[in-house]
Parts: structure tokens; C-alpha cells; sequence
């Protein structure tokens, strides 16, 4: 009669611990504050790119991207990631063309060089649905389509 209790009281130390989790991320977050906002904008022929980005203290960096390919439609999305070094690895969640209810998701990474943000060429890699670069394999900067010079951002 004892073991359904027992199992009972198993099953819910689980839940009863991730709760508590959620509050101390929770609370971590509520630290965080806004070190720098900057804004940039990238033309690469008829094609162009808007790029804003907040910098957290914790070092996360979070913000928005749309690039206007005029052949392709318009890449809307957000971006979520952190600083390496002179490289920003962030990951773009993104939407094609107003039309499109698809959600995308892509690793990009951007090198800061001269005040610019530089859009690197990887080559990406997916696994159980999650897209990254592939380790190993070098970014080139020199490839990328997209040099974004700082801008004032609009309020």
C-alpha cells in the first residue's frame, strides 16, 4: 500500500525542483542590465540589412536583423547570442517574406573590425533539428555579402 505514496512523492521532487530552477533564472535575469544598444546597416548592391543589438552585463547580446534581398523577399527575425572574442555567434530566428508562416532558425556569426560588424561564410551543420557551424571548419569573413557600419538607432 506504501509503494504508490512513495512513487507518488518520486515523481513530484522532480517537478518540484524544476519550479524552484525557473525562479533563480528567473531572478538572475532581473540583475541583468543594458550595457550598450547599437544599430547598423549593411548595403551590399540592391540588397540591404538593418541590424540592432542590445548588450546585456551578462555578456548575452539579443536584438533584431532584417535583411531586404530584392530577389529573394525579406529575412525578418531576431537574434539571441554572446560575444567570443572580437566575434558575435548568435543564432537568427527569421521568417521569409510576409506571406510565409515558416519559422527559420541559422547560426550566424558577425567580426568586429573597425567599429563594423563583418557577416561571416560558415559552413553549417544540422543535427536532431538544431543548426550549427560545423566545428573544425573555419568562418570566413572575407566572403560575406554583408559589412555593417554603426548607425543611430531610431527611437
Amino acid at each position: 500500500m506504501k509503494k504508490p505514496a512513495f512513487y507518488l512523492a518520486f515523481l513530484t521532487f522532480p517537478v518540484l525542483f524544476s519550479c524552484n530552477r525557473g525562479t533563480e533564472q528567473t531572478s538572475a535575469n532581473a540583475t541583468d542590465s543594458l550595457i550598450n544598444e547599437q544599430c547598423f546597416v549593411a548595403v551590399d548592391g540592391v540588397d540591404t540589412a538593418n541590424f540592432n543589438i542590445k548588450t546585456l552585463s551578462s555578456g548575452k547580446v539579443s536584438g533584431n536583423l532584417t535583411i531586404n534581398f530584392k530577389e529573394k523577399g525579406k529575412n525578418d527575425g531576431k537574434v539571441e547570442g554572446k560575444f567570443k572574442g572580437d566575434t558575435l555567434f548568435v543564432d537568427y530566428t527569421f521568417k521569409i517574406g510576409l506571406e510565409n508562416k515558416t519559422i527559420y532558425k541559422n547560426p550566424l556569426a558577425f567580426l568586429k573590425k573597425d567599429g563594423k560588424l563583418v557577416l561571416g561564410v560558415g559552413q553549417i551543420q544540422t543535427t536532431l533539428g538544431r543548426s550549427f557551424f560545423v566545428k573544425g571548419k573555419p568562418i570566413s569573413f572575407e566572403k560575406g555579402r554583408f559589412t555593417f557600419a554603426p548607425v543611430d538607432c531610431k527611437k
